[in-house]
């Protein structure tokens, strides 16, 4: 940051980033070490330095960043050189209240666009597009952008220039606005991050793009990118587009002019009603994935007992940050659970709970293997009740954006009408002793229904 002909001391620098100018600060951080220093601070120019210092060892050995253990590209990657989705997350670490705009010494400053460069010895363009990605990214947030592309060999300047590239931005911007911008927009240019992408990361975008993100003409590059191609999590950051109705005419959908809460949100809500009906305390979670219904399940008292199970690992280490398992108390994790465990397998760890949710978890199972399914919950789990939600195949022509015939999703293997919905459950429910009762989720249409259908099972009295 400079004084650009200004009477401020650049040294207020300091201030908005609450780190002091005089000192050498390290944070530890589960990637490695962040370092926090000043090259330079007079009333002219100042400069704060963050040096991430990957613990590339380590990460191999984490069982948080591991990936596919047999993979050459666990062990050899750019992760110590370049300022990727590592760098972003220290950036997140150290400077959080600066990003939030906030600054009780200087409040006026902390709202007011400031002279400042950012220098970037590396950056990594990657994926289709990365041709001139830099400049469409930050030129339209008020950046000068200069790209200085770094050969794949010195030496041989006839081999052309590497995907990397030393990158400076100039320009009059917020401080937190170039914060987040930075946090946003690295992993965007490396096209991937070193941790498992959950539901959360929908909230940490609407956070860090507040401000900036909603205007920019890459918006729908950058949510794609930044949810990791996740078609669920973009949907879920671009709205509620499933919350469609076709008008009497049969023209093409329009969103509702009073819009319900996302899909996602009302299917676990409409989950949790269920639960109450039934009155359930001690519930079951199969096929939990990153713990989206684990955390509302966690956060009401009244379930005194709750398992989720999985079976992807990944997706188990996922739930288990997003529910804080590792920091909470012993009670608390007697009271939450994650178990390793398949849909389609008999499991003794899960029988005779009050409940048992399967939320869109019927359609990832190959028909054949249904019956074990069915046997392996209804039979064998045997619970009070089940709750079970899938798609209304007969809502996909309201999306768009889905081709005739196609599901909503790479990994669902079929999607059921409503009357299959229901030729199913109430079959289940009379070879296995339950009552079975259909509600929508979601809103509506007059002619095809709600674009998530539900059953709940009740076990009859012996």
């Amino acid at each position: 940051m400079g004084t650009d002909a200004t009477d401020t001391d650049a040294t207020v620098l300091g201030y908005l980033v609450h780190k002091h100018p005089g000192r050498v600060q390290t944070f530890t951080a589960p990637v490695g070490d962040i370092h926090v220093f000043y090259p330079e601070a007079s009333p002219e120019r100042c400069t704060v330095a963050v040096l991430l210092e990957v613990d590339a060892v380590g990460l191999a050995r984490d069982k948080r960043f591991r990936g596919d253990a047999l993979a050459l590209s666990h062990y050899v990657n750019d992760r110590p050189y370049t300022a990727s989705s590592m760098f972003a997350v220290a950036l997140g670490s150290v400077f959080r209240t600066a990003m939030t705009g906030r600054s009780d010494t200087y409040p006026e400053l902390a709202a007011t666009p400031l002279p400042l460069r950012v220098e970037l010895p590396v950056v990594a363009t990657r994926g289709s597009g990365a041709a001139g990605l830099v400049h469409r990214l930050f030129e339209p947030l008020g950046w000068e952008v200069e790209e200085t592309p770094i050969p794949l060999d010195a030496e041989h300047p006839e081999w052309g220039p590497s995907r990397y590239s030393s990158l400076v931005l100039s320009g009059r911007v917020l401080l937190a606005h170039a914060l987040r911008q930075l946090y946003v927009l690295l992993p965007v240019l490396d096209d991937a991050k070193h941790y498992w992408v959950g539901d959360d990361e929908v909230a940490k975008l609407t956070r860090a793009g507040e401000g900036w993100l909603a205007e920019h003409p890459e918006r729908e590059l950058v949510t794609r990118r930044y949810l990791a191609h996740q078609s669920s999590l973009v949907e879920r950051f671009d709205g509620p587009r499933e919350e469609s109705a076709v008008p009497d005419g049969g023209a093409e959908p329009v969103v509702a002019a009073a819009a319900p809460e996302p899909l996602r949100a009302a299917r676990a809500e409409a989950v949790l009603r269920a639960l109450a009906d039934v009155h359930a305390h001690r519930v079951v979670d199969m096929g939990c994935g990153p713990g989206a219904l684990l955390t509302r399940l966690a956060k009401d008292r009244s379930f005194t007992e709750i398992v989720g199970t999985d079976v992807s690992v990944r997706a188990l280490e996922a739930a288990e940050r997003v529910l804080r398992l590792r920091e909470a108390s012993d009670a608390e994790r007697e009271r939450v659970r994650l178990l390793h465990g398949s849909v389609v397998y008999r499991d003794d760890r899960v029988r005779g709970f009050d409940a048992v949710v399967l939320m869109e978890v019927v359609e990832h199972v190959d028909e054949s293997r249904l019956p074990a399914l069915e046997d392996a919950v209804f039979e064998h789990a045997r619970p009070g009740s089940v709750v079970v939600t899938t798609p209304n195949a007969d809502y996909n022509p309201l999306y768009e954006n889905l081709a005739e015939g196609a599901f909503r999703h790479d990994d669902h293997r079929f999607e059921w009408s409503r009357e299959e919905f229901r030729a199913w459950a109430s079959a289940v429910a009379s070879r296995r002793g339950y009552e079975v009762e259909f509600r929508p989720v979601g809103a509506e249409d007059p002619a095809l229904g709600s674009p998530t259908q539900l059953a709940l099972f009740r076990r009859r009295s012996a």
